[in-house]
């Protein structure tokens, strides 16, 4: 009886400490599947936060401006690039676009885009701006891998700076076109009225001599002036800077000019102080001031007074010169630097002028690191100002 006993007592003791075993195995599985569920997660939680900060650094470091939408057309995502190219000054992320940014244009894009999957190549102007810039944007849908549309995602290039080259480009052929036009049109029926009429008196034949020599000499003119405004936009021309007397230099020019400033009756006053040095190419230096001087004469008053003045200015030195005519409408200004731009046309041309002096004025001045600018008011004259490093 007692062996049963103590043996059915030992086999529980025996049982008991199995499960106790097995329970306590089972513990340290459940355990550690646990601390392996954990780290996997946190592991996985950290892998995405990398990949989203990547991410992120990579949209917020794109030239590119990029934009992000869900399909309510809410703003999910628009990176730094969008909102300085849209000039806007927060994300308003969850909002739907059209409350962030006024631009019917782009809601009928994001409409083509959603309705496509995919469109490519489309400029866009943006009327907001100020400055009207415009955009080259490419869109596409979003989908899961199941093929569903998760929202929609927008590229935008800024074309404006490419637009405006273009644009310039035009205009500048346009104008080269027509100021070439007209000399050749003249010296062209000059020489057709020559070969026409042979019997043409002495005077005759005189003058249209003298028109074909004029207007050859116009087109040697600006073509010289186009060669001087291509060699300084491309920086091949070369400057040798050398330490330059400004009073002699506007002396210089002011002599070359007399007899051209005593034609209109115009008194020309160097007031430069003979102590004023830059360092500048003499050559181009001169040229500068003859442009100016020559503007001064031509627009300035008959039998006025152009005056030539300058002065030591936080480092630099700054030099004008100014005239007492009818001086400049506030609206041109500004582009009175711009080749071939003419205030006043009509007169531009009878003076002869090729439309490029102040352009050449603005090249040179800006190629030795100085600055130009014009001051007037109507009917109280024009002043030119530029600076030029001190010698």
């Amino acid at each position: 009886m007692w062996p049963a006993i103590i043996f059915l007592a030992l086999l529980g003791v025996v049982l008991a400490d199995y499960w106790w075993r097995n329970r306590q195995h089972q513990r340290r599985l459940a355990a550690d599947r646990q601390r392996y569920t954990t780290t996997a997660l946190r592991q996985q939680q950290h892998t995405v936060a990398n990949t989203q900060a990547q991410q992120q650094a990579l949209f917020d470091s794109m030239v590119e401006g990029v934009l992000l939408l869900d399909n309510e057309r809410r703003v999910q995502m628009a990176n730094p690039s969008l909102r300085e190219m849209l000039r806007l000054q927060d994300e308003r992320l969850g909002q739907p676009l059209l409350e962030w940014v006024r631009w019917p244009e782009l809601a009928k894009l994001i409409d083509r885009v959603a309705a496509e999957q995919r469109v490519a190549d489309v400029d866009l102007d943006f009327p907001a701006a100020a400055d009207q810039r415009s955009f080259h944007i490419n869109g596409t849908v979003i989908t899961d891998n199941d093929g569903v549309a998760q929202g929609i995602m927008l590229v935008f290039h800024d074309i404006t700076r490419i637009k405006r080259l273009e644009n310039t480009r035009q205009e500048f052929v346009a104008n080269v076109s027509h100021e070439l036009r007209t000399p050749l049109s003249i010296i062209k029926g000059s020489a057709e009225m020559l070969l026409d009429a042979a019997d043409n008196d002495a005077a005759q034949r005189a003058r249209l001599l003298g028109m074909i020599d004029k207007h050859a000499d116009r087109l040697t003119f600006l073509i010289d002036d186009l060669l001087t405004i291509s060699q300084l936009e491309s920086g091949r021309s070369i400057l040798n800077r050398q330490p330059v007397a400004l009073r002699d230099a506007a002396q210089h020019a002011a002599e070359d000019l007399a007899a051209r400033a005593h034609e209109r009756g115009v008194t020309l006053a160097n007031e430069v102080p003979a102590e004023l040095r830059a360092l500048a190419d003499a050559d181009r230096l001169q040229q500068v001031f003859s442009n100016l001087i020559e503007n001064a004469i031509k627009y300035g008053r008959p039998s006025g007074r152009v005056t030539l003045g300058g002065r030591t200015l936080a480092g630099t030195v700054e030099l004008w010169v100014r005239d007492d005519g009818p001086g400049i409408p506030p609206d041109a200004a500004d582009r009175v630097f711009e080749r071939f731009f003419r205030a006043d046309k009509a007169r531009s041309r009878e003076a002869g002028g090729t439309g490029l002096g102040l352009a050449i004025v603005k090249h040179i001045v800006q190629a030795h690191g100085g600055q130009v600018r014009v001051e007037s008011a109507p009917g109280q004259g024009a002043t030119f100002f530029f600076t030029l490093p001190t010698a």
